[in-house]
């Protein structure tokens, strides 16, 4: 029942002219508006995402049976449920199931009303690879982790090739370009310029912050700042990151020059709806990390290829990389980013952000 087609496609899905990160935002558009997106691969599926799924459009998904509930597999972890199958697992849809059903088993936040699930039975038979692509595509659309999936192709839905998905983290890097500059005074950084970048997929832009003339052919002071709505703009106690900020471009400044790359992956790349699911399971006792991996993500779900983009636009290539953790040294490194020295950047706790802090120090490796 569960047997891989091994036949592919006669063509890859894509309307004339459309670039593979084109299709793959089409795709993220049509899932964020609940409709079904038929992905081509080693086996044709249609995907719909369980945060936006409506009772009609899970009904026609899941007409003659043969309906699966995709989850990561940390959100299968929460749930207790055993590992099969590599990358994610497949739960049978029941034909009465509703949509509702469904969030409640995705949706760690509703777990204290809805807290008799299972027990799960997942598939062990080999899953298509597109079932991946499916959950990494709801995660690109900023939505849970977690898809209805039946292996037929759908006439008529936005059609994309499981390769176009696989390929897009690469794909908007290589696609990420200058979009204009201008100099702009700041508060603590008077000699500033603001660069913005875009890549093809038309998400929001990533900026840099050139403070100074820093010189090109010697490492430069360099922060990786990733966006905090709430810290940033609200001044949120919750963190650490609004102080993070203001510091960063105090201290470049200070220093004579450097580079503040200001990252559009909010909520360490999961996005601002899922981080603040994410408080809301920190307010029911679960650290910062746990939060994050309940809701189906890994702790970290951030493109530090991006940030390397973005240093070889400007004419960097080795840095001193302003942080406090280590990982970000090895990931920048990792995508090509000479990093000569780290320089410690630490800012006193308060009674809201404390044991967030200590998580980040006891459990991601932090040096503060």
């Amino acid at each position: 029942m569960h047997a891989a087609v091994k036949s592919l496609p006669k063509k890859t899905p894509r309307k004339t002219g459309a670039s593979p990160v084109e299709q793959v935002a089409r795709a993220v558009r049509a899932l964020r508006r609940g409709q079904v997106v038929s992905i081509a691969g080693e086996a044709p599926v249609q995907v719909l995402a369980v945060e936006t799924a409506s009772d009609a459009a899970l009904a026609r998904l899941a007409r003659g049976g043969g309906a699966f509930l995709l989850l990561t597999h940390r959100r299968a972890q929460t749930l207790k449920i055993r590992l099969y199958t590599p990358d994610v697992v497949a739960l049978p849809v029941a034909r009465d199931a509703t949509a509702q059903a469904l969030r409640a088993i995705a949706d760690p936040t509703a777990d204290l009303d809805f807290p008799l699930k299972g027990p799960f039975e997942a598939v062990r038979e080999t899953l298509p690879k597109s079932y991946a692509s499916a959950i990494r595509l709801a995660k690109l659309a900023g939505l849970l982790p977690a898809c209805i999936v039946r292996r037929t192709s759908a006439k008529g839905a936005i059609a994309i090739a499981a390769h176009d998905i696989d390929s897009y983290d690469d794909e908007i890097v290589r696609t990420l370009t200058i979009i204009t500059r201008a100099r702009v005074p700041l508060e603590g950084a008077e000699q500033a310029e603001l660069v913005a970048f875009r890549a093809e997929d038309g998400r929001p832009e990533h900026y840099a912050i050139v403070i100074g003339d820093p010189p090109t052919n010697k490492p430069v002071l360099t922060r990786l700042h990733s966006e905090c709505f709430t810290g940033d703009l609200l001044g949120s106690l919750r963190c650490d990151c609004g102080s993070q900020l203001r510091g960063a471009i105090e201290a470049i400044a200070k220093a004579g020059g450097g580079v503040l790359l200001y990252l559009a992956q909010e909520g360490r790349g999961i996005g601002l709806i899922n981080k603040l699911r994410a408080y809301r399971l920190q307010d029911q006792g679960f650290d910062t990390m746990e939060a994050n991996e309940r809701l189906g993500f890994e702790a970290d779900e951030r493109l530090y290829g991006i940030a390397a983009r973005m240093l070889k636009l400007l004419g960097y290539n080795a840095v001193r990389l302003l942080t406090n953790n280590p990982e970000k040294v090895a990931a920048l490194k990792a995508a090509g980013v000479k990093v000569t020295a780290r320089v410690r950047h630490a800012f006193p706790d308060n009674e809201h952000n404390r044991a967030y802090l200590k998580t980040k120090a006891e459990k991601a490796g932090h040096l503060f």
